[in-house]
């Protein structure tokens, strides 16, 4: 195909005709893909779900929601609770403009 010959809106329509292509063997490709992934996993009776959670990681896999763990509670209420990230809560900065080391808060 010689594009030396054509005029800029045949060009142009050329370009958007490839665009489409490419989208339309992209979409083609990646459901093969997926086609092919669910055949070897079901040949090796891997069930699909937990293929997918294996790949997000431990947590993921085990069900968990990938939460921080509590690292400062108040001692007379248990409710009230910090990770130690982001901002500090109201209580935890009462606690220490009263004079009290935020490690008695410490879990």
């Amino acid at each position: 195909m010689d594009l030396s010959n054509m005029s800029l809106g045949d060009l142009r329509n050329l370009q958007e005709q490839i665009k489409q292509e490419m989208k339309k063997r992209e979409h083609q490709e990646v459901q093969k893909a997926r086609e092919q992934i669910l055949a070897i996993a079901q040949s090796v009776g891997v069930p699909l779900k937990d293929l997918i959670a294996s790949g997000r990681g431990a947590k993921a896999a085990a069900g968990g929601t990938g939460s921080v763990a509590v690292r400062y509670r108040h001692p007379d209420d248990a409710s009230q609770q910090w990770t130690g990230r982001g901002r500090q809560p109201k209580w935890v900065k009462e606690w220490v403009e009263g004079g009290k080391s935020i490690d008695q808060l410490r879990v």
